[in-house]
């Protein structure tokens, strides 16, 4: 018994082949440049990424003060498109592993969660935003704040505790 084989079958296997090969090496690229690298990130970002470990006893007043700008901030989060720094505050001690943000954190977080998930939001919708906390492990859920207190840079709030 012979086996026929038709001249558009070898082309539906070179396109699929060729298909399967385009698709791949774009996340092949991705995955060979390393997050862990701040250089990197860096030209991912187009922005300085650093990050600061603190306890939200230090950095209380200006989170509550930047959870009462969230209605402000989600707006200019919206428009951010490039950045000189983008500065991530770890506060450790409100981590989930920790029990969460203090009750006066918590309280403000309850009182604007409404804005506070349409923050995160946005973030998510920013890639230069996402891509700088996403390359410190930080999720979207863990950001309680956004503050742009200089022109060109602005400090992201993070019930967190570094990956490293």
């Amino acid at each position: 018994m012979a086996i026929t084989t038709f001249p558009d079958a070898k082309w539906l296997h070179a396109t699929a082949a060729a298909a399967f090969l385009a698709a791949s090496v774009p996340h092949a690229a991705l995955n060979a440049q390393g997050l862990e690298n701040s250089d990197t990130v860096d030209r991912i970002v187009g922005s300085e990424v650093r990050q600061e470990e603190t306890n939200t006893a230090v950095e209380a007043g200006k989170v509550t003060a930047a959870i009462d700008r969230t209605r402000e901030n989600i707006g200019t989060v919206r428009k951010t498109s490039k950045l000189d720094k983008v500065d991530i505050v770890f506060l450790t001690d409100a981590a989930r592993t920790e029990g969460g943000p203090p009750p006066a954190i918590e309280t403000k977080v309850r009182e604007h969660q409404d804005d506070i998930a349409e923050l995160r939001k946005e973030i998510e919708a920013n890639a230069l935003l996402f891509n700088a906390i996403d390359s410190r492990r930080v999720t979207t859920e863990d950001v309680l704040a956004v503050e742009f207190d200089d022109p060109g840079r602005i400090v992201i709030y993070a019930a967190a505790k570094p990956s490293n």
